[in-house]
Order: C-alpha cells, then sequence, then structure tokens
C-alpha cells in the first residue's frame, strides 16, 4: 500500500483549524496509524498577513488514489473555511498539500508529485526528514534526511513547538506522548 504524505499548515485559530483536520485525517486513515512530525512555528514570508504558521507532516497508508486523497485535503480545507480557488500568499485556516504518494512521480488530478515545496521550504522537509528520514525523494534519490543536511534554511527560521492533540501531546522532542507522559505510537 502507497503511503500518502501531507504538509499541513494555518495561520488562522492555528490550534483549532490544525487539531480539527487531524481529526479528520485519522478517520480518512481508517485503521492504518497516522504518523505525525512535530508542530513547527514558522513566520508567514511574502503575505499580506504576517500571523505565523504552524506546519507538520502526516503520513498514512491508503489504497486510496493520489487524486482521490487530494480531493479529500479540498474537502477538510472547505470545511474548516478555507475558500476555494486560488488562495496564494493569504492568510488561511487550513492548507492540506498532498507531498508524496508512495514514489509516484507526475500530475495525478490537480496535483504534481513530489510536491516541489519539499525541496523549497523548510517548514516542510524538515518535518518531513524527521518523520521519514530514510526514505528517498522519488526524483532526487538522496534521503530526506540528507535533503535536511544539506538545506541551507539561515533564511527559513522556524522552531519546534509543543502541540496537543486529543489525549497526545505532539512534543518538542518530537515523541507523542499522552498527558501522564507515557509514550504513545504514533
Amino acid at each position: 500500500m502507497p503511503l500518502v504524505v501531507l504538509g499541513l499548515g494555518s495561520n488562522i485559530r492555528r490550534h483549532y483549524h490544525l487539531t480539527r483536520a487531524l481529526d479528520a485525517l485519522a478517520t480518512l486513515a481508517g485503521p492504518a496509524p497516522l504518523q505525525l512530525s512535530r508542530v513547527f512555528e514558522s513566520q508567514a514570508v511574502g503575505f499580506d498577513d504576517d500571523r505565523p504558521f504552524y506546519n507538520l507532516v502526516a503520513a498514512f497508508e491508503t489504497e486510496r488514489a493520489a487524486a482521490a486523497i487530494g480531493d479529500d485535503c479540498k474537502a477538510i480545507e472547505r470545511d474548516n473555511g478555507r475558500p476555494a480557488g486560488p488562495t496564494k500568499l493569504i492568510a488561511r485556516t487550513l492548507d492540506i498539500d498532498v507531498l508524496l504518494w508512495g514514489d509516484a512521480v507526475g500530475h495525478y488530478g490537480d496535483t504534481r508529485l513530489p510536491r516541489e515545496d519539499i525541496l523549497r521550504y523548510a517548514f516542510v522537509l524538515h518535518p518531513l526528514a524527521e518523520l521519514l528520514p530514510s526514505h528517498r525523494h522519488p526524483l532526487d534519490g538522496r534521503t530526506f534526511a540528507a535533503l535536511w543536511a544539506a538545506f541551507d534554511a539561515a533564511d527559513q527560521p522556524h522552531h519546534a513547538v509543543d502541540f496537543p492533540w486529543g489525549d497526545r501531546l505532539v512534543s518538542r522532542a518530537g515523541a507523542p506522548e499522552d498527558r501522564t507522559g507515557t509514550m504513545k505510537p504514533v
């Protein structure tokens, strides 16, 4: 079964919208576990609104097609108040992008894989390298850990933040914990 990898971001009511998105994705993943990176905060660059973003990467195995997953992500965005159509460089309640679908390369509906943002933005590559360090970029061939090690993030500052989700805490240490501090698998 292919592993679908999604990039999530929000800079409007960040915790509320990302929590709703993670709940929806956990349902979409079904019995497959939803794997999560840490949550990172970064400044909005080039946006009319300078509220900082929360970003993370989520992954799960699926039998659903890449285009169908893309449609599901757009529906989750709409359910969280994101307007339909092009919304480049404006504040957003929620942004969910399909980054990878297995090793697929090409266009799948409105989705181009692998997503170019992986190699462009620290807030995408860093959590991806953290979550899937030994996985390889389908075009570049290097592992995500190697890509992150070679990435110049000097002009893209970001930092990990604690993020409670349900009975878990996605912590700065990167390990989901329940509220009592007991480690739980993602």
